[in-house]
This record gives structure tokens, C-alpha cells and sequence, in this order.
């Protein structure tokens, strides 16, 4: 006979998880025990919210993450990471034991409590799709489904609450039921379809703008046809980046309003009909509302949460559905487009004497990028130099580019690992966020995995520094590199010059059997190229509204 723990776990191996991430703790052991005699393997961590940014990773490679944790004290410590996948568009499952509802009778003060037994999962209800409590064998099955049919649909996390002692309640056959996802309206589909294709017959400039839902939804490949088979200028957002690849003749670069090129955010701004599949436009992305394509309203904007076009919104109308209608259909074929040329500045090749600098880091490391590398960028520097790598294969670069949270880049990469081991992740990762999570270089070890953790130490918050200057902004320098000491694996390197450099990733790249934890030791006032465009930006920003 089924039980609540047993179906749970074979509705998510039935939707592709092959490994779980988590901590345990004694309100989840029992669902533990489950997963341990399940195909699912169980991933230790050092922290909650680093198994959450591990399953956030997998998720976004994988299609499903999961991660499993004790009541309140493990619960709440994975909140930020699940705001992360949610603001992400990340789908992934948080499994959360707590006490059994035998122990709740008179309301006793039980360890781990907040306030009440509820307050975990109404905190998670703010940042999921779907928050469940899976507390009555009788409706326990028709719960599970109304929670992966979200997460299914919107590829964002969902939260999902078993009471310890109801890890092995039985679950009549008759009451289990596999979820259908929902379908669009097919008069609405195909009106909206028929839309877009009067819009575009009456355009010549058009560009599609595409981001990271496009992934999500694992519809890179379908989208290059149908770009290729129009002919149409394509530029990805920051979050988006390399969701199409960036060889791709066709690619005019990343668009993002605080740290893109000129020329791409012209490009873009001047087009006569501007396509956004998947795109999540926020403050970094600065989309101009006086361009001519907004003002006069010749824009599509289809994400999982709606789909636009022009001034209407399409309800019942699903993104998925909407995207490959439109690849399926017939469009017209625009010849010959004019393409944005990127003004590069010349670099000149560093003395080998010469001190270590992000320029000659991203120079040098762009040629070693392959078919087999993962870029996983952190926030700060990390992200604005990794924003202007070109990378030539497709879902090659990833990071958490809109909500930002320090700390995501090395557990991502233990996430990265499990889902396709064929990849080997390049980490690149700041000073400050590396002291917040570095110390899932063990769990790295511990699983055998061989990334390359590439440390820009700076000895502080570069991107704070660049917008207010002050102490606050200052970390304490660690040797990071003899974490590989602690943990007890990996290659340590310590890199003070530029011949440092090209002998570290040379050493790195050639070693495919052993992790390689690069400290980078860089001038606190380097700056990368798109740090100094943000700068830019950001101080006309301040002088415009000061005014």
C-alpha cells in the first residue's frame, strides 16, 4: 500500500529528480529513511541555504531541484534561497518534515517552534507557488498534485510539509491521481498567434528579446530554428544570458540596462517591434518606456505569469504553448538585418611580471571556455566581467543576475554537478560571498566533484564600494586557497601576477580528475568594464532625480 512519504517521492522521480539536497534533522529522519531506500539520492550539505542553491542549480538544468529539511531551524534557514528560485523562475521543491500531529495535542512548547505550528508555512507562502501541508491521508495525494501542477506550470519553487508521524500513513490506490497539466484556450491561442503574425507583417526592424524562461522551459533549441528561420536580430537578458548561444550570427549581445553595451541597448531601444519571450524585465534590463517600440505599443511580452501583446493580455493562454505556436506558424522573413558593432577596447597583453587584473583574468579565461564548461557566476564583479564573456555554447553561463544574492555561486555548482556531470563548473565568485558559502568546496570533495572556484579577492564589496565608498565595505582577507587543507582535496593555487594567472588556469583546465581553488589577488580599485558602465548609469541616475 502506498504511504504519503512513498507517493511523494515517486511523484518527483516520475517528474525527473535523481537527488535531493538537505541537512537532517529529527522532525524529517523518517522521510530520510524513505528517500535512502528510493532511487532519489540524498545530497549532504554544510548549510540549508546552501542545499537550496544547490537544488535552485540542478532545477535550472535538471527541470525539478529538490531539497529536504528539518522543521523551523532548517526551514527558515533555506527561506532566502527559495526567494531566489522564485524570483528566478527556479522550480524547485522544498521538502520540510515537522511534528507529528499526535505531539500537537494541548499545544506544547516542542523544540524548533517560532510561534505557531503554522508559521513555517506561512512563510513559505509568500515565496512559492504552492505551499502544502500534508497532514490528512485523505487528501494528501490531491495536495501533492495541486503542488508539483504549479510548479510544473509557473517553474517556480513549491513547499511541501509532512508531519513526522505521517511519513508512513497509507494512501488508499483509489485515492491516488496523476495531475494534468493545464492547457490554454484554443480560440485564445490562436488569436493571439494570428496577432503577432499581422504585427510582424507590417515591420521591418523587429528584435527578440529572450530570457531565462526560454530555459526553463528547455526550449532553447525550437527558439534557434525559429529565429534562423525568420532571420531576426536576438538579444538575451543578463538573467537570460546564453540561453541562446553567443556565436549565434544572429546574437546581438546581452541587454541590460546598467551594465550592457551602448550599442546593444540602442539596438534594442530603436527597434519597430520588440518580441520578449521569457524575459523578467527588472531595474537591471532598464527597458526605455519612451522608446518608439514601447510608445507605440508594438511589443509582445509572454512569460509564464501572462501573455501580452500590444495592449492586450491574453488570459488562459499558457507560455509554453504560446512560444511553440508561434514557432509552428508561419512568419515572414526578414532579410539582410543591420547588427549593432560592439566598440571593444584594445587590450594590451599584461607584462607576465605585471600584477594580477580582472582584464587579464577574463581574457584569458574566455579561450579555455568549451562545449564542457559551465560558467557559474556570483554577484558583484564575478557577475558584471563574467556579463561580457562570450560564450559559444547554449545555457553555458549561469547566475543569479536578478535577485542578486551573494553566496549562490560555489553551492550551484555542487547543484550543477549532479544534474549533468558531463559539465564541469567554473565558479566564479567574490571575496565576500565566497566567506558566506566557500565551504561547499567539501561537499565538492566529498562527492568527487571537480569544479574550478576561481576567487576575485578584492578584499571587499567592489559594488558597494563603487556606489558609497567607507569601511563597511572592507572583509578580512583569508588564504583562501588553503581551504583545500581544510576540507582535505583540491588544488590550491595563489595568484599575485599575471604569469600566476596563465599557469593557474593552464595547471586547472588540463586537470580533469581534481577540484582547483584559484585566490586571485586583485586591486581593490579594479574595475571591470561593465562595473564602470554601471557606474555610469547609476550616476546619471542620481543626478537626474536629484535635479
Amino acid at each position: 500500500m502506498d504511504t504519503i512519504g512513498s507517493m511523494l517521492l515517486d511523484r518527483l522521480y516520475e517528474l525527473g529528480l535523481r537527488h535531493i539536497f538537505g541537512i537532517p534533522g529529527d522532525y524529517v529522519l523518517s522521510l530520510y529513511k524513505l528517500i535512502e531506500q528510493s532511487p532519489i539520492q540524498h545530497v549532504g550539505t554544510t548549510r540549508e541555504d546552501c542545499a537550496g542553491y544547490a537544488a535552485d542549480a540542478y532545477a535550472r538544468i535538471n527541470g525539478i531541484g529538490g531539497a529536504c529539511v528539518t522543521y523551523c531551524v532548517g526551514g527558515l534557514n533555506v527561506v532566502n534561497a527559495v526567494a531566489c528560485a522564485y524570483a528566478e523562475r527556479s522550480p524547485v521543491v522544498l521538502l520540510s518534515g515537522s511534528p507529528g500531529l499526535s505531539e500537537r495535542v494541548r499545544n506544547p512548547l516542542l523544540h524548533h517552534m517560532v510561534r505557531d505550528f503554522t508559521t513555517q508555512q506561512e512563510v513559505f507562502e509568500k515565496v512559492t507557488v504552492a505551499s502544502v501541508v500534508l497532514d490528512d491521508p485523505f487528501t494528501a495525494a490531491r495536495e501533492i498534485d495541486r503542488a508539483l501542477a504549479a510548479l510544473t506550470r509557473y517553474k517556480r519553487p513549491v513547499y511541501i510539509e509532512i508531519p513526522r508521524d505521517l511519513v508512513h500513513a497509507p494512501i488508499e490506490l483509489s485515492t491516488r491521481r496523476t495531475f494534468v497539466p493545464d492547457k490554454s484556450d484554443p480560440e485564445a491561442l490562436t488569436e493571439a498567434v494570428m496577432e503577432v503574425q499581422d504585427m510582424l507583417a507590417h515591420v521591418k526592424h523587429p528584435v527578440l528579446l529572450v530570457g531565462a524562461e526560454v530555459h526553463r522551459f528547455h526550449m532553447q533549441d525550437e527558439l534557434a530554428q525559429f529565429i534562423e528561420r525568420l532571420n531576426i536580430p536576438v538579444a538575451s537578458t543578463l538573467l537570460g544570458k546564453s540561453v541562446i548561444r553567443e556565436d549565434h550570427p544572429l546574437f546581438v549581445g546581452v541587454y541590460g540596462g546598467l551594465i550592457g553595451h551602448d550599442e546593444v541597448q540602442q539596438f534594442v531601444n530603436d527597434a519597430d517591434c520588440l518580441v520578449m519571450l521569457g524575459s523578467i524585465l527588472t531595474d537591471l534590463e532598464d527597458l526605455d518606456p519612451q522608446s518608439p517600440v514601447m510608445r507605440a505599443g508594438r511589443t509582445v511580452h509572454a512569460t509564464a505569469e501572462a501573455v501580452t501583446i500590444k495592449h492586450h493580455r491574453y488570459e488562459n493562454v499558457y507560455f509554453e504553448e504560446f512560444v511553440r505556436a508561434l514557432i509552428a506558424a508561419p512568419m515572414p522573413k526578414f532579410p539582410n538585418p543591420r547588427l549593432p558593432v560592439i566598440d571593444m577596447p584594445r587590450l594590451d597583453i599584461p607584462a607576465p611580471g605585471a600584477p594580477a587584473t580582472l582584464r587579464g583574468l577574463f581574457s584569458l579565461l574566455e579561450p579555455l571556455l568549451d562545449e564542457k564548461t559551465l560558467v557559474i557566476a556570483d554577484i558583484g564583479e564575478s557577475l558584471f566581467a563574467g556579463a561580457d564573456l562570450r560564450v559559444r555554447r547554449r545555457s553555458e553561463f549561469m547566475s543569479p543576475a536578478y535577485y542578486t544574492s551573494m553566496g549562490f555561486a560555489v553551492p550551484a555548482a555542487v547543484g550543477a554537478g549532479f544534474a549533468d556531470p558531463a559539465l564541469r563548473p567554473v565558479v566564479l565568485v567574490g571575496d565576500g560571498a565566497f566567506q558566506m558559502t566557500g565551504s561547499e568546496v567539501g561537499t565538492c570533495v566529498r562527492y568527487g566533484q571537480i569544479p574550478i572556484v576561481i576567487i576575485l579577492n578584492n578584499r571587499g564589496y567592489s559594488t558597494e564600494r563603487e556606489i558609497l565608498e567607507g569601511p563597511f565595505n572592507d572583509v578580512h582577507e583569508w588564504q583562501y586557497e588553503k581551504i583545500c587543507d581544510l576540507v582535505g582535496g583540491g588544488v590550491p593555487h595563489r595568484v599575485a601576477t599575471h604569469r600566476d594567472l596563465i599557469d593557474a588556469l593552464q595547471t586547472a583546465f588540463a586537470d580533469h580528475t581534481r577540484m582547483h581553488v584559484i585566490n586571485v589577488l586583485l586591486d581593490p580599485a579594479d574595475r571591470s568594464p561593465a562595473m564602470l558602465r554601471l557606474a555610469h548609469r547609476l550616476a546619471k541616475r542620481v543626478v537626474s532625480r536629484g535635479q
